[in-house]
C-alpha cells in the first residue's frame, strides 16, 4: 500500500460539522510498518524530517504571512523543532499547539484571523494493517484566508505527500 488520498476518517476526533463545512480539507493514508510507534513518533517521522530548502520556504512564507497579521511560529520552531519525552494538550509539537491527543490521534493546528487549521495524525488498524491518515482542515474567516489558501494548497498537497513518501522510503513509518 502506498500513499492514498482518502476522506477524513469518521473515527477522527475532528468535529464532523467542521470537517464537512471546511473551506479546504484533504487526507492521505499510508502504511505504518512500526506498529509500536505512537502518534507523536509518527508525527515526527513525517514532519520532523523536512529538507532544509522546505524549512526555508516555510520561514519565508511565515515572514510574508506576518505582514497580513497572521500569527506564525518563530523560525527556530521550524529549523530545530524540540522533541520532548511527553506531550499534552496545550503543548506545542513542532510549530503548532496541540488541540487533542490520545493513543490513536494527535490534532495540532493554529487559529488566525484569516483562517483556522487543524492537522490530524490518526493511527488506524484496518483489516489487520496498521496505517496513518494525515488530515488537514482549514476554515476561512475572511477573504484573505481564501486568497492565502489559493496560493498555498498546491504546495501543501505536494509537500504532505512528499514528506509521507520520504518517511516510508527511509523506513521511519
Amino acid at each position: 500500500m502506498s500513499i492514498v488520498e482518502c476522506e477524513v476518517p469518521s473515527s477522527s476526533t475532528l468535529d464532523r460539522r467542521v470537517v464537512e463545512s471546511a473551506y479546504f480539507r484533504d487526507a492521505y493514508r499510508a502504511p505504518v510498518h512500526h506498529a509500536d510507534a505512537s502518534v507523536v513518533d509518527i508525527f515526527f517521522s513525517i514532519f520532523g524530517h523536512q529538507p532544509l530548502w522546505m524549512k526555508m520556504v516555510l520561514i519565508v512564507r511565515n515572514q510574508l504571512a506576518t505582514f497580513g497579521g497572521l500569527d506564525v511560529p518563530p523560525a527556530s520552531d521550524i529549523l530545530n523543532p524540540v522533541i520532548k519525552s511527553s506531550y499534552a494538550v496545550g503543548d506545542k509539537i513542532g510549530p503548532w499547539p496541540i488541540f487533542a491527543l490520545s493513543e490513536t490521534e494527535l490534532v495540532a493546528g493554529r487559529n488566525n484571523k484569516h483562517l483556522d487549521f487543524r492537522l490530524s495524525v490518526l493511527k488506524e488498524a484496518r483489516e489487520h494493517v496498521d496505517s496513518v491518515v494525515i488530515s488537514t482542515i482549514c476554515t476561512v474567516n475572511n477573504r484573505y484566508g481564501k486568497v492565502y489558501l489559493f496560493f498555498i494548497v498546491p504546495f501543501h498537497r505536494w509537500g504532505v505527500k512528499r514528506l509521507m513518501a520520504k518517511a516510508i522510503s527511509e523506513d521511519r513509518l
